[in-house]
């Protein structure tokens, strides 16, 4: 059976990546198993989709625990604890990172002792970063060389095809590109080994002491209780209020801004509180004056700014 893992952010295609590449087995007369994984989280937040693909009948279920192929589109998640790029990697599994950064480079940070390959990138390429889902199915495609270019092709356009002709036709050239890129290793992963129930680990049991409800049970209507957890990290892209532009109409952007995470000033101005916007940019699509603008976080970073909304 093969197991695959695609690592990425929210609105980055790892669903896309995990449905595209799971119908793309299933053309080539596997039977596969697709599922992506996250919470109530938007744009920016760590997610992961498995893909599992076999010639029988596939009983497992739940997270890959050891994947013969990770996918990571977003180099940012790898030393992300909780994001679990790493989980379950040993000798046997293809570590696969779109990065900027040589091979050699990666190996020398993570200590890397089992196949590791990168699949290009260019900083600041924004527009390649569009199409991220469809480029890392097709470079998973052509690593477990199994499957055919025309059924990867079946599967995008069939994925892709909602959208428009425009779209079907630059997820193909990105695709295609990453296809061609990991030719050099095409069948490079193998099927892995299916594990035997003695050598699996025992569930990690943490006993806790009961505790009365009024000390333990959580309160949905309590306030703040995230103040410490900087979701803001999860920001790929930042909102920019340009308040030469805003009309002081702050009941519209704090209301509809799904975090509370934009408050008004002592002058009337709307303020983003960054450590806890996720970037999912509803505040950029509702704001009446078209105030504020959404800037790459990376610019944003560097001190730069987009250009002024029309």
């Amino acid at each position: 059976m093969y197991r695959i893992r695609f690592h990425g952010r929210g609105g980055q295609g790892v669903k896309t990546a995990g449905r595209v590449l799971g119908s793309a087995f299933f053309a080539d007369g596997f039977e596969a198993q697709d599922a992506p994984r996250y919470g109530a989280e938007r744009r920016g937040a760590p997610i992961f989709a498995s893909v599992r693909a076999a010639r029988a009948p596939i009983a497992e279920r739940g997270p890959i625990r050891q994947p013969d192929l990770v996918v990571v589109a977003d180099e940012s998640l790898v030393p992300v604890a909780a994001a679990g790029v790493l989980d379950g990697i040993g000798p046997h599994s293809t570590l696969l990172i779109r990065s900027a950064e040589t091979p050699d480079t990666w190996r020398e940070r993570l200590r890397a002792t089992g196949p590791l390959l990168v699949l290009a990138a260019q900083a600041g390429d924004h527009e390649a970063a569009r199409f991220l889902g469809v480029a890392c199915a097709a470079a998973a495609a052509r690593l477990v060389g199994v499957i055919s270019r025309a059924s990867l092709e079946q599967a995008l356009r069939a994925e892709v095809a909602e959208f428009g002709a425009l779209a079907v036709a630059q997820s193909l050239e990105h695709a295609m590109a990453a296809w061609e890129a990991m030719a050099p290793h095409a069948g490079a992963v193998a099927e892995g080994v299916e594990p035997r129930a003695d050598t699996l680990a025992a569930p990690a049991w943490i006993d806790l002491p009961f505790e009365p409800a009024t000390v333990s049970a959580p309160s949905v209507h309590g306030t703040a209780t995230s103040v410490q957890v900087r979701t803001g990290l999860w920001r790929t892209m930042r909102p920019v209020i340009d308040h030469e532009r805003c009309h002081r109409c702050t009941w519209i952007c704090t209301t509809f801004c799904p975090d509370a995470a934009i408050g008004v000033d002592a002058q009337g101005a709307p303020a983003i509180d960054y450590d806890h916007c996720k970037g999912c940019l509803v505040c950029v699509a509702v704001c009446p004056p078209h105030a504020i603008r959404a800037v790459p976080e990376r610019d944003a970073e560097r001190g730069a700014s987009a250009p002024a909304a029309p």
